[in-house]
């Protein structure tokens, strides 16, 4: 099962061809909702920690080990809270 927003570029007919060749069914969803979509909410925090960090990333691979460790620290309680505020 598959969630997007609807934008142009995600219901373009080639995303709508590989969605259906590959048997992906597709939510409904109204279109540019992110405040709809949990995740948004967790992508937000995740955001903040990772700028907060000292010292901030400087490259690439210290951005992704910071994302990935960020990710990680992120505490189940915390998800759900932002899941539930919805």
């Amino acid at each position: 099962m598959f969630q997007h927003d609807n934008a142009s570029l995600h219901v373009a007919r080639i995303c709508t061809q590989f969605l259906e060749a590959e048997n992906v069914p597709v939510l409904p969803w109204p279109a540019y909702s992110p405040d709809m979509s949990p995740i948004e909410h967790v992508w937000d925090a995740l955001d903040r920690r990772v700028r907060q960090r000292v010292p901030v990333p400087t490259n690439i691979q210290h951005l992704r080990v910071a994302i990935e460790e960020e990710w990680d620290n992120i505490p189940q309680t915390i998800i759900n809270i932002l899941i539930n505020s919805m």
